[in-house]
């Protein structure tokens, strides 16, 4: 479901002049997280709040209509990728082969 249209208008909003029903729910669903920031965003005749919460390295950005009533969370865009933690170069390389099927990629065959 696509909530917005390509010229949906985006304008910042204060954290303080967040709705209460907004800041509610994300004391009561998101223990431990803060708010790090909050969008308004037009789109046509509908209007949803965007609000990006943050607990350590761990981010939500929630989706509220504009009642501030929470609608979904918001993942990242089809199509993105996310960058894998690589613990060091040597975790990439293949491992080696097994012996006992001299070098043929096929499994050895029981009999």
């Amino acid at each position: 479901m696509t909530l917005y249209s390509a010229n949906a208008q985006r304008s910042a909003v204060n954290i303080t002049d967040l709705q209460k029903t907004i800041t509610d729910n994300v004391v009561k669903n998101y223990p431990g997280f803060t708010i790090k920031e909050a969008s308004k965003v037009v789109s046509g005749d509908l209007t949803t709040f965007e609000v990006v919460v943050v607990k350590g390295s761990a981010s939500e950005t929630l989706c509220y209509d504009s009642t501030g009533k929470f609608m979904k969370k918001i993942t990242a865009r089809e199509g993105t990728i996310e960058k894998a933690k690589v613990s060091s170069p040597t975790a990439l390389k293949k491992p080696a082969k097994q012996g006992g099927n001299s070098g043929s990629s096929k499994p050895p065959v029981k009999k």
